[in-house]
């Protein structure tokens, strides 16, 4: 098996177990600091993973960039070096302002790893085993969360240990982790169709790297505008659906028997996608089509969002964690969706394409948060009923993503050693 997709599994599960960590710790983080006010609900500009997901959108911007222009091995060495420090300084904060500068510049870091990686992979395996190699990166890094959610119940014992609070003694391990990781790194190599493309730049291409191409071309931002659409209704499940669970949903719908918590829901989601992203890869190169499987696993997703929202009136704490387990079953697509984007485009703008469509992707989560809050308003003042917001919300994400695939060319087999022109 390459090095490159082996460091780049790895990698990629230490960023998801970093990106979902303030996910599964919370509400004890935030009651460790004295801001209990802040745990059943927050305004948008007081929402933590909304700040750590605007830093997502720059750092997509810059990594991608970066990934173009200096190579993908550059990005992930520099993405992880500084989400490995984010997090360990994010164990340290005492105060609001500090949590939240931390967290995007955590958001930052972690833009820049699946993008790269996913470049990397693409450009160092065959077309005909590509799809394989991104599918395994996929599996093995999304469970990384799963692990998260674990630890998250059981890390106060090794922080007591230490002198320190579990939720803290959490961010410096996600930190050590990526610091460890970086040792890994010494045995990859660069891509051979980046080298190529960097000795040789094709007449008339477009400068590597260059961000802002993606819109001087009527055509050129349309791909790019599918590949972001498509992936609108994963981070609305996850970050509105499945981080609120707890808090907001399950108790509107009576769930029945132990709370909910946060960090068993982030668990059986993450779980569910682990699944999931096995097997859209495979079904993916069985079928031969990156679009028909996409557009299956969106439309079970839509299904399982329409139970949550409606139809779990009642369910037992069990059943609950089960339907979760589904909807992120459902986001397997994933890393279909990240595969599709690095194959719509030539290699002097891939990782920028790569890097930034993910995590614009994530980045939409900040303007969902916002409308989520206005649509459900304040206890003194309410509008609608969570699920009322939620299924507005639902309508919008899906059927931009519907919308968008159905305009989107197959990319499966397609031969990705060109460049994009001016």
């Amino acid at each position: 098996m390459q090095p490159a997709v082996i460091v780049g599994a790895l990698g990629y599960f230490v960023d998801i177990y970093d990106l979902t960590l303030f996910m599964t710790v919370r509400e004890k983080s935030l009651a460790g600091l004295g801001l209990h006010h802040l745990i059943s609900g927050a305004p948008w500009y007081q929402d933590l993973l909304s700040w750590q997901m605007a830093g997502m959108l720059l750092g997509g911007i810059f990594f991608g960039i970066l990934g173009d222009r200096m190579g993908r091995l550059t990005t992930l060495f520099g993405s992880i070096l500084l989400y490995s420090i984010a997090n360990i300084a994010n164990g340290m904060v005492d105060t609001f302002e500090a949590y939240a500068a931390w967290r995007f510049i955590a958001g930052i870091g972690l833009a820049g790893e699946l993008g790269g990686c996913i470049a990397l992979v693409s450009e160092t395996l065959s077309k005909e085993r590509r799809g394989y190699g991104t599918t395994l990166v996929a599996t093995v890094g999304v469970f990384g969360a799963v692990v998260a959610g674990y630890m998250a119940d059981h890390v106060d014992a090794i922080g007591a240990v230490f002198g320190t609070e579990g939720w803290r003694m959490s961010y410096f391990i996600g930190g050590g982790l990526g610091l460890a990781l970086l040792l890994l790194r010494v045995g990859v190599h660069e891509s051979g169709m980046f080298q190529h493309a960097k000795e040789s730049a094709a007449e008339g291409s477009i400068a590597r790297g260059n961000f802002f191409a993606l819109f001087t071309s009527r055509e050129r931002f349309a791909r790019y505008a599918r590949c972001v659409l498509i992936g609108l209704p994963t981070w609305f499940m996850i970050g509105i659906l499945v981080q609120r669970a707890a808090t907001v949903f399950a108790p509107a719908a009576g769930i029945q028997g132990e709370k909910v918590q946060t960090n068993w829901a982030v668990a059986a989601f993450y779980l569910g996608l682990t699944f999931g992203d096995l097997a859209s890869g495979i079904a993916s190169q069985l079928l031969k089509s990156r679009k028909k499987v996409v557009a299956a696993f969106l439309g079970f997703s839509l299904l399982c969002v329409s139970v949550f929202l409606y139809g779990a009136d009642g369910w037992t704490t069990t059943g609950y964690y089960r339907l979760i387990f589904l909807m992120g079953f459902g986001m397997g697509y994933w890393a279909l969706f990240v595969t599709i984007a690095a194959e719509q485009f030539g290699t002097n703008l891939r990782a920028t394409v790569a890097t930034t469509v993910p995590n614009f992707a994530r980045g939409s989560l900040v303007l969902l948060t916002f409308c989520f809050t206005m649509l459900i308003g304040t206890k003194e003042a309410p509008n609608y009923a969570p699920s009322t917001a939620g299924l507005i919300l639902g309508v919008v994400c899906f059927g931009a993503a519907f919308l968008a695939l159905w305009k989107m060319e197959e990319t499966y087999g397609k031969d990705l050693d060109y460049q994009e022109q001016k």
